[in-house]
């Protein structure tokens, strides 16, 4: 059987350069995925935050593939899972330890050593794939959800979600096998292969050579988690705004305009996200950020950058000054990759990773240097309430929107829930409950339910825990300290928040 277009190029990469979740970039150049999820999968997205397991770091046990042995299965131990996560997805396959079977070894290589890098595809393809799903080591699902995630050619992705099927005795909808059965890897942690990332590496850098700076080693990344958002890598230089890509593309020192002017294209319901540093105080639209996406900026002579994860809707913003020595100011972009549906984003500088949420280098030099950007406090609130407590404020200007200044994916796309893979979410909220996240000074996550907060507050009520004390603040409402000073906290959904803080503290509690 011939591979054919085996994915016209196991890849016809077609992207929408848009916003974290597949807005439209300006470029003529931009092509729309067939295959991206709703409307243009983006990146996001990516947490991961990176999704970062450093107490559990993965070991992809490079040495020990080199000389297999037949490994003896091991069942994978039920009483470690929640019930739910058995309710839901049902008891996991047995999971044997140590290296592949030499057998399999070789069919991994086949299928995606050398071979995939040089596109040589025929009917060693097929059998290859049918081997994995034969092989009763459901560690190799994660190289085969990872090669149905850009398959493209539909024998190819119809042999996978069968192996698939096979391999985990789960019966995969063929239209939806990779996200279903990316949920149950995750949900059940299946581990990784060894020397899981060289392969996942030749998957990837099939659809975007320029990844494989970020595809590295030394790093504190769950390589499991990071999926393709459906677009690629922005890699354009520093303050280069207005350069076409196809990418999602970041806005550097964007234009900006008073509120006279910003009247004439928002209306006071239209929602925006307040930074005030230094009582200098900017309205960055959603519908910006949506086509954006990542913002850096200057604001209250300070250096800041901001990304937003449309998927997971959360706005931050870190401060990229105030360095050590020798640390050039990170330039934060999306990188096409998510991580459990949240943006993956990168210096480009040095091409480091962060885990998004936390604002900490997960890669690269800025690891190596142990760089953790400080957070400031984003409001989400709406135009109307935000001018009237800081009439002094500035707002993006509306070229910015790169001619969608209606953008609504909140609404629209995302309205149904998450389109990407997030396994199992704890249930005390509804997926998409928003949140106001941050960590303790003891270091321990806690979540305050937004909607509850506000009403409370208008109420009169105070809210205090640990130290942390919520407030009212241009219709939104921001975490402070016992003297008011910003504790940097950010909104987020319920599930993009509790899978990167297993073990939150949710206010109230349930």
């Amino acid at each position: 059987m011939q591979l054919r277009s085996l994915l016209v190029i196991l890849l016809t990469v077609a992207l929408v350069a848009a916003a974290c979740g597949g807005s439209e970039s300006s470029s003529a150049q931009d092509t729309v995925d067939p295959n991206a999820d709703v409307d243009a999968a983006m990146p996001d997205d990516d947490a991961s935050d990176v999704a970062t397991d450093a107490d559990e770091p993965v070991d992809d046990g490079s040495e020990a593939a080199t000389t297999p042995a037949s490994p003896e299965p091991t069942p994978l131990a039920l009483n470690g899972l929640p019930e739910g996560v058995l309710r839901e997805f049902g008891s996991p396959p047995a999971v044997p330890v140590g290296a592949l079977a030499p057998d399999l070894v070789d069919a991994v290589d086949t299928l995606l050593g050398q071979r995939l890098l040089d596109r040589q595809f025929d009917d060693q393809t097929f059998v290859s794939i049918r081997a994995l799903g034969a092989s009763e080591d459901p560690r190799v699902a994660w190289w085969l959800t990872d090669l149905l995630r850009v398959a493209r050619d539909p024998d190819l992705a119809a042999t996978i979600s069968g192996s698939l099927s096979q391999l985990l005795g789960v019966g995969f909808d063929p239209f939806d096998a990779w996200g279903d059965s990316v949920d149950h890897l995750i949900a059940w942690d299946i581990p990784a292969p060894p020397d899981y990332l060289t392969y996942k590496r030749n998957v990837y850098l099939v659809v975007e050579p320029r990844w494989d700076r970020l595809f590295v080693d030394d790093s504190e990344i769950d390589w499991r988690m990071v999926s393709w958002g459906g677009v690629l890598i922005d890699d354009r230089e520093y303050d280069t705004t207005d350069a076409p890509c196809n990418c999602i593309p970041a806005a550097d020192n964007p234009r900006t305009t008073g509120v006279a002017e910003g009247d004439e294209w928002l209306r006071d319901d239209t929602i925006v996200f307040g930074v005030v540093i230094n009582d200098e105080a900017r309205a960055y639209p959603r519908s910006i950020m949506e086509v954006r996406e990542m913002v850096n900026d200057t604001l209250g002579g300070r250096d800041i950058a901001m990304p937003y994860c449309t998927l997971c809707g959360s706005a931050q913003v870190y401060f990229t000054d105030d360095l050590p020595d020798g640390i050039e100011r990170p330039i934060l972009r999306t990188s096409g990759l998510l991580t459990r549906s949240n943006k993956v984003m990168y210096d480009v500088r040095t091409f480091s990773i962060f885990d998004t949420f936390l604002g900490q280098a997960v890669s690269g030099p800025l690891l190596e240097a142990g760089i953790a950007l400080e957070q400031n406090s984003v409001i989400t609130t709406t135009w109307g309430k935000w001018k009237a407590e800081h009439p002094d404020t500035t707002v993006l200007h509306v070229a910015e929107a790169l001619g969608r200044p209606e953008s609504d994916l909140r609404n629209t796309r995302d309205a149904d829930g998450p389109i990407f893979p997030i396994g199992d979410v704890d249930p005390r909220l509804p997926v998409q409950e928003d949140v106001l996240g941050l960590l303790t000074d003891a270091g321990d996550p806690i979540a305050f339910h937004v909607a509850s907060a506000i009403n409370a507050l208008e109420r009169g009520e105070s809210i205090s825990v640990d130290g942390i004390n919520l407030v009212l603040d241009g219709g939104g409402v921001k975490a402070v300290d016992d003297d008011g000073n910003d504790l940097g906290g950010h909104q987020a959904f319920w599930f993009a928040w509790s899978q990167f803080h297993a073990d939150t503290e949710l206010w109230p509690q349930a």
